[in-house]
């Protein structure tokens, strides 16, 4: 396979240091060579060059002033500065105003040059291999997003219809002989279909910038309750608010807090209690929001508490009921993205306490 060399152009009006110079690397490179910067400009419309070395002493323009016109017309170039002794304050001028990645004094040293040029080579390198994963990696997300999107459509959209014949079926005395097998096949279909929001709401969580704007909690919360809330299960459901100050938070990763923090709730309530329980206590005041979750459900070992928010870590419980792994890692990840904490403390058969803490954010950006 053949490598093509690497373009380099050399700047100088001086003609002899310019044959020296395609002389001496001609054989590693593609060498370019200009006599001026107006002839330079002419070889780089025509070129793609991305090593462009440049004398400082020049007649009709500095070397400082041609790189830095090479800077904004081509801001992907490594450039290298042949200067004197006499201009080091030129050079340190160039360095901080960001024309030059190197510099050369004169008179040069062969070997010297060819270390200066070969580190340029591997800034031209490590750049354009950075530019390649770039693309990659944006290449990657636009096909995620496709795939998330039509998760989200395609897949959902059969479940639904199950869901809806189902519903339908059990209304058929006809058919009541069958009710176990249709909860059966609810059961499952739910449970998939949870599973996809979950990973719906983790590729949002993942991607969304912070979105600020102000929430009402109580509304808010109620809301989400109502959708979560079993009328088969008898479960007092406590909310208290006290919102000092007015809260201005991220509505998306607020909801995957609450969503799943009271999902779980619910679902691990303890069936020997007569009594069912979920207390929730929200405090706003100028810095922070303070939430306390508390249930009396079944609890969660000790031994596994420092592990539940891992991705896809689930608990062995006495109800043989299997999460999907997801839930709370999203509720840490969203709390963190907010710039918020959370805590949990929980004992078998007795409940579990979820506190976090998140700021209030006083900029709104609806």
């Amino acid at each position: 396979m053949i490598t093509e060399k690497i373009k380099i152009l050399y700047v100088d009006d001086e003609e002899n240091n310019l044959v020296a110079f395609r002389s001496h690397f001609r054989k590693d490179y593609e060498v370019h060579t200009a006599i001026s910067a107006e002839v330079a400009f002419s070889i780089l419309e025509i070129f793609p060059i991305f090593i462009i070395i440049s004398d400082e002493r020049m007649p009709d323009i500095s070397g400082v002033e041609f790189l830095e016109k090479v800077k904004d017309l081509y801001p992907d170039s490594v450039r290298l500065l042949i200067t004197g002794y006499s201009d080091i304050n030129v050079v340190i001028d160039a360095i901080n105003r960001g024309q030059i990645s190197k510099f050369i004094q004169k008179p040069w040293d062969w070997d010297k040059l060819s270390i200066a040029i070969d580190h340029c080579v591997t800034i031209y390198n490590s750049r354009l291999e950075i530019k390649l994963k770039n693309g990659e990696l944006t290449k990657a997300n636009e096909e995620l997003n496709k795939f998330v999107y039509s998760v989200s459509h395609d897949l959902r959209s059969p479940l639904t219809s199950i869901l809806g014949v189902i519903n339908v079926t059990k209304l058929m005395p006809e058919l009541r002989v069958a009710d176990s097998y249709f909860d059966m096949i609810e059961g499952r279909v739910i449970k998939l279909d949870t599973f996809i929001k979950n990973i719906i709401d983790y590729h949002k969580n993942a991607r969304l910038e912070v979105a600020t704007s102000r929430i009402d909690l109580q509304s808010f919360i109620l809301e989400i309750w109502d959708s979560l809330k079993d009328p088969s299960k008898l479960i007092n459901f406590e909310l208290i608010v006290n919102q000092e100050k007015e809260f201005f938070g991220d509505k998306h990763r607020l909801a995957v807090v609450f969503k799943n923090l009271i999902s779980n709730a619910i679902k691990y309530q303890n069936p020997s209690v007569g009594n069912q329980q979920i207390k929730l206590s929200v405090k706003a005041d100028k810095d922070n929001l303070h939430i306390l979750i508390e249930d009396n459900g079944i609890g969660i070992d000790k031994k596994h508490l420092e592990n539940i928010f891992q991705l896809f870590f689930r608990t062995e419980n006495s109800l043989n009921i299997e999460g999907t792994g997801i839930g709370l890692y999203m509720v840490k990840e969203s709390v963190e993205k907010m710039g918020g904490n959370i805590k949990v403390s929980s004992s078998l058969l007795i409940g579990t306490t979820f506190e976090l803490l998140i700021p209030n954010k006083f900029v709104v950006s609806e």
